[in-house]
């Protein structure tokens, strides 16, 4: 026999949007936490492009590897985290140039920005490292006025992975961030979750989904 559809009422439906609001914000709150712990020992790096148009992402992508490039290939391979934010602003003119005089070459002069400062990231996956949201240090690159989506990696250790999705993160990053943190918060990193599928049972007995 086929059952009736009864719609929940507004206190139904205002206490299902509360617990979920409550599941949300505490799963958040553990991610700070775990953010807070770790973040000390990595360095972000944060591009922005000047739009979002398909021109400027495309530029956006050419700074980053301009960039990156520069800093793989003149800072001191073993550096700390410490020692690799020095170098950074010490040469931060040289970074700089070199990104602009890049934009120059594809015929897209544009003012670029560069500085060292602490923003809150996303949860974000590089590789098969996933980092939970909270406020890290990081490299900051603003191409023109900054309005477009943005990019991100990690500087420190050498997570700047540019297929973010299918990379592997590199042996010697992973036993760094093995070293810099304790295993429980290493496991949560580079544990994929299971796609979990969140239903309230209470509304599936009064709208009789379960049926």
């Amino acid at each position: 026999m086929k059952r009736s559809l009864f719609l929940p009422s507004t206190s139904v439906l205002t206490l299902i949007l509360t617990l979920f609001l409550l599941l949300i914000s505490a799963r958040t709150a553990s991610q700070e936490a775990m953010a807070s712990r770790i973040a000390p020992d990595i360095l972000r790096f944060h591009v922005l492009a000047a739009s979002n148009s398909s021109k400027d992402q495309t530029l956006k992508l050419g700074v980053r590897d301009t960039i990156l490039s520069v800093i793989q290939s003149s800072a001191p391979k073993n550096a700390s985290k410490p020692q690799l934010e020095r170098w950074i602003a010490q040469h931060r003119s040289q970074l700089i140039c070199a990104a602009e005089n890049w934009l120059s070459s594809q015929d897209a002069p544009a003012p670029v920005s560069l500085s060292l400062t602490r923003d809150y990231f996303p949860t974000k996956t590089y590789g098969q490292a996933s980092f939970p949201c909270g406020v890290y240090d990081a490299v900051r690159v603003t191409i023109g006025n900054g309005k477009g989506r943005n990019w991100w990696c990690v500087l420190y250790p050498s997570l700047c992975l540019t297929d973010s999705l299918t990379a592997t993160v590199p042996d010697r990053s992973r036993s760094q961030l093995a070293h810099m943190m304790d295993s429980k918060d290493y496991e949560t990193i580079f544990h994929e979750p299971p796609k979990v599928e969140i239903r309230f049972r209470l509304l599936d007995l009064i709208t009789g989904a379960d049926s």
